[in-house]
């Protein structure tokens, strides 16, 4: 648990208000009462009320309190600030002259010069800010990695003088981040996603271009146009050293992957490093970006080549990202929950052929537009969630074939019996591969909690020779 006494001696007694009582709200306001600091807190979930109240909060609904007392308002990433309008807690919050920040924010104004690493983008940030942590860790250099997965930002462990903090960051979170400035930001790509809460695709780049904020290092996935603009812009600023991370060109001054082959070009001439492409826990050329990325990374913090490709052959992988639950008589059972938009199911669907695919939940923006080149990869599909209908006249106008399994439980055994009678056809059915392309919320609490009941479903299964 993060220490914020130094920001409580700085409050001049006044209390602080936390709304949104998630992971990073709850540990913001037991950091807080453990600092000795007065809090209110309030999320409209009775259960989460409850356990702040355990951690020593008074409880109020801060949408009709008088917020002008306080000295912050600690609010949790999904809160809107702008789009569709700001929440009415943060208007008022506004109104009053309230500091608003996150907990990313309380992390940088206390870590005491701990050298930072944070890691952005629409997709594959989760892996590779896991596996920055790994490969430091696996070479003596502590590091502590949470933010967006895992551990809450004021819940990680501070790392020694000479240790690193590697966060995952949403555009959310850099949204509540008005100070925060890591040595090395990282920007993977951008793709539309959560346009609901920016407002267009301009805001949603503004919102992640907040992880170069001030001086230190910069890597920038250039495999789409967007990141190529955040790219030059960052460039133009002269403020930072600028990487760029290929997996489609080679580049000037970073590193990139031809043909599975990994190159360093970070201090002039392109220098092979080696294949990526036997790496079991990092499967697909989406991975092979992240790997650039993470390699970039490690090199700024000191290790050589040779000690990165060492430790990133050992990382264990991630769940929820194109795991491996399970494999019954040579079908694979494929966990990818974390896929919650067309592109990220792209990136599994691109990795397998025969698939029995599970689709489906909230839809996103787009749908499933953008996937309709991997359409012969799939077997057939099935379809859940709110998403259903749409997602069903959308596969009916691509000619796959599909069922309407509503939910999670009978998409399993669905794909399961589907899959277990192809064996013996041609080409037979190699996955059944739950990258549902949406979000959860409609049936779930979140991608996690998806991907444990798929998890737990595919753990049921029988082992027999046919369903």
């Amino acid at each position: 648990m993060i220490d914020l006494s130094s920001i409580a001696a700085g409050l001049g007694g006044r209390p602080v208000a936390v709304f949104g009582l998630g992971l990073s709200g709850l540990a913001t306001v037991s950091a807080f009462v453990r600092a000795g600091v007065s809090v209110t807190a309030w999320d409209d979930d009775e259960t989460k009320r409850t356990q702040a109240a355990s951690e020593g909060a008074t409880i109020t609904n801060l949408s009709i309190a008088d917020l002008s007392g306080f000295a912050m308002l600690v609010v949790a990433p999904g809160i809107p600030l702008t789009h569709p309008e700001p929440h009415v807690v943060v208007a008022r919050a506004q109104e009053s002259g309230v500091e608003i920040l996150g907990d990313v924010e309380l992390l940088h104004r206390v870590h005491h010069g701990r050298k930072t690493i944070g890691i952005t983008g629409t997709n594959g940030k989760s892996t590779t800010t896991a596996l920055i942590g790994h490969v430091l860790n696996a070479n003596g250099i502590t590091a502590s990695v949470g933010g967006n997965i895992g551990r809450a930002a004021l819940d990680i462990e501070l790392p020694p003088k000479d240790g690193v903090i590697v966060l995952e960051l949403s555009s959310y979170q850099l949204d509540l981040c008005p100070t925060f400035a890591p040595e090395i930001g990282v920007h993977m790509n951008l793709t539309p996603d959560h346009l609901d809460r920016h407002g267009d695709m301009a805001g949603y780049a503004a919102a992640k271009m907040r992880i170069f904020r001030g001086a230190g290092a910069a890597i920038i996935g250039v495999d789409d146009e967007p990141s190529r603009a955040m790219f030059k812009q960052v460039q133009e600023a002269g403020e930072r050293d600028v990487y760029a991370i290929s997996v489609v060109n080679p580049v000037e001054r970073g590193a990139y992957v031809s043909n599975g082959v990994l190159f360093d070009c970070m201090d002039g001439d392109a220098r092979e490093i080696g294949s990526v492409s036997a790496f079991s826990t990092l499967p697909g050329v989406h991975n092979h970006q992240n790997i650039c990325a993470a390699y970039i990374a490690a090199r700024l913090s000191g290790l050589d080549a040779d000690t990165i490709m060492n430790a990133v052959k050992t990382y264990p992988g991630l769940p929820h990202r194109q795991f491996m639950t399970r494999v019954i008589n040579g079908v694979a059972y494929v966990n990818d929950s974390k896929a919650t938009n067309a592109d990220a199911t792209a990136k599994a669907l691109v990795c397998y052929r025969n698939i029995c695919w599970i689709v489906g939940g909230k839809p996103k923006d787009g749908g499933l537009n953008g996937l309709e080149p991997f359409m012969d990869r799939v077997r057939k599909a099935f379809v859940i969630g709110a998403a259903m209908d749409d997602f069903c006249k959308w596969l009916d106008n691509h000619g796959v074939d599909y069922v309407r399994s509503e939910t999670l439980d009978r998409a399993v055994s669905d794909a399961h019996i589907t899959a277990q009678s192809a064996r013996g056809e041609p080409g037979g059915a190699g996955v059944v591969l739950l990258s549902p392309a949406c979000a959860s919320f409609d049936q779930f609490r979140s991608f996690e909690h998806r991907g444990d009941e798929f998890t737990k479903m595919v753990m049921a299964l029988p082992e027999g020779d046919k369903a």
